[in-house]
Parts: structure tokens; sequence; C-alpha cells
């Protein structure tokens, strides 16, 4: 039985990091569980994943690349065709929701991959660099 907040959190790992190493997909997992920790952000794992711009008049479609996490809003179809990422995207959000994985993140936010300069990054502090992303607090 998986919950509905495993599936948000899987759904984002599987999208997000499915091609990194096992550290970079821990890392992208407790991202979002450290900004629902933040005030700043919202409190679930689900509105967090799902953080967006929405049309005043269509709140259930996200506005194209408006979005916390790029999959989520890009247009694209989000069902997974890759069963076995997805499986062990299931595995890892299930262990770090149950805190039986360790936070290697340091506490991240925030992260892009390496050939992205988003204008938020020179205002934070780097704290981790796995894969194809660096993360920031």
């Amino acid at each position: 039985m998986i919950t509905t907040a495993a599936l948000c959190l899987a759904m984002n790992i599987y999208h997000e990091a499915r091609g990194e190493p096992l550290a970079g997909q821990l890392a992208v997992g407790y991202s979002v569980m450290n900004r629902v920790a933040d005030e700043r952000y919202p409190n679930t794992i689900c509105e967090v994943v799902h953080q967006a711009r929405y049309n005043a008049w269509d709140m259930n479609n996200p506005i194209k690349h408006k979005c916390q996490y790029s999959w989520f809003c890009d247009g694209l179809p989000d069902t997974p065709n890759d069963s076995r990422a997805m499986l062990e995207s299931i595995v890892l959000s299930k262990k770090i929701i149950n805190g039986t994985a360790t936070d290697i993140s340091e506490g991240a936010t925030h992260y892009h991959a390496h050939y992205v300069d988003p204008y938020w990054a020179v205002h934070m502090e780097p704290v981790l660099e796995v894969g194809d992303h660096l993360f920031y607090r």
C-alpha cells in the first residue's frame, strides 16, 4: 500500500532524479521534505510537489513552466514509463517519509541541474553536489 504523500514524493524523485545515483535521488527527496518543514513553503508533500502558479479560472491546471518542479507543468505526460525506476522511487519515498533514510542534503530546499543557472542560486548557500545537481539551503 502506498499513501498519497509517498506517491507524490516518489513521482518527484522519479521525474527529477531517476537517472541520478541513489545519493542524488535521496537528496531530491529530502529537499521536498525540507520544504515541508520550512514555513515559507506548503506544509504537505503533495502541496510542495504541486506548488505552481495556476490560472484563476482553472485551479486544476498549472500554468506551463510556472512550477517548482518542471516535470509537473511541462505539458508532457507524467505517467512513468520505467517501472523499475518508479518502484525504486516508491521504496525510497517510503524510507524518507518513515525516517529510515538519512538526509544527506544538509537541509537543502533548492537544487538545479549543472546546465541551468537560476537567478536565486547566488542568494543561497551551496551544500551538496551529486550527479547532475547542485543543492542549496
